[in-house]
């Protein structure tokens, strides 16, 4: 009994040292993008660099959004995010629930062509939806990267589809009894049911968007449209020997993403929880 005892808390504290040593690895890159905005010029080319400088330079947030046009890119992020985050969410949904709890015909062979088109590269799909777009002249615009959320994603689909395929069948057969319609069904009771699958939905969306370098790269062509993702290299070209500017700026980026996760923290741990239990 005490050898199980111990050999129990010893593979505890083994789990505990590889989580922290991991957790240190991951927040590394972090801790030296922070660091770095906070330094002064010659702190970045001292050796060996000082892990936090003497004194912290908030001067260099001012130059990162003084000398380079952040609030535009900024305004261009959110504007692009919102509009694939809420397509995603107004799409999804509907979709998986079409999948999930209703019968038609072909229901199933639509379902798995879908998900079969998850295992093509994203690059088989960039010329011809460069084409539809440029012969509907919407290049250089915002919508070549907001309208495919409108059109549904094959894998929040099946996440999605999952979590409705759990809940009890009873609840909507008892509303159809009652008269009910389907879509009365999917906004009353089925959506309230999967709010921390949406959450999880709506960051994965969130940081995708938000992250994305390649569409707006190949979508737009004037400056003054760029997003946070393309207007930082940017800044890289034109102010390239101040990197604590560079990083200052990169700093401020973040911060929307920690914020939306410190406020639904607990949705989302719910949400990812169920996505490894619903099947």
């Amino acid at each position: 009994m005490k050898s199980k005892k111990k050999s129990f808390i010893i593979s505890t504290v083994i789990s505990l040292i590889l989580l922290i040593i991991v957790t240190i690895i991951y927040m590394l890159p972090f801790f030296w993008m922070v660091s770095t905005s906070f330094k002064a010029d010659h702190e970045l080319y001292e050796y060996p660099t000082p892990l936090w400088p003497d004194k912290l330079m908030f001067e260099n947030y001012k130059h990162a959004v003084t000398y380079f046009p952040f609030f535009k890119y900024f305004r261009n992020s959110v504007i692009i995010t919102a509009g694939s985050v809420i397509g995603v969410l107004f799409s999804c949904p509907l979709a998986a629930y079409s999948f999930a709890q209703l019968k038609w015909k072909g229901r199933d062979i639509i379902f798995y062509s879908l998900i079969a088109t998850m295992m093509l590269p994203n690059f088989v799909t960039l010329i011809p939806l460069f084409v539809i777009f440029a012969r509907l002249n919407l290049v250089n615009t915002f919508w070549p990267l907001i309208i495919p959320s409108f059109l549904g994603q094959p894998f929040f689909i099946f996440l999605l589809r999952q979590f409705f395929r759990s809940l009890p069948t009873s609840l909507f057969d008892a509303a159809r009894i009652d008269g009910a319609s389907e879509f009365q069904i999917y906004t009353r009771i089925a959506l309230p049911l999967i709010k921390p699958a949406l959450l999880v939905v709506g960051l994965f969306q969130f940081l995708a968007s938000w992250n994305d370098y390649l569409g707006p790269l190949i979508y737009l062509t004037n400056e003054n449209k760029y997003p946070l993702s393309l207007g930082l290299p940017q800044f890289l070209d034109q102010y390239g020997t101040h990197w604590n500017w560079m990083m200052a700026a990169a700093t401020i980026t973040v911060i929307p993403v920690l914020i939306f996760f410190i406020l639904t923290q607990k949705q989302l741990i719910e949400g990812i929880k169920f996505t490894g239990s619903k099947g």
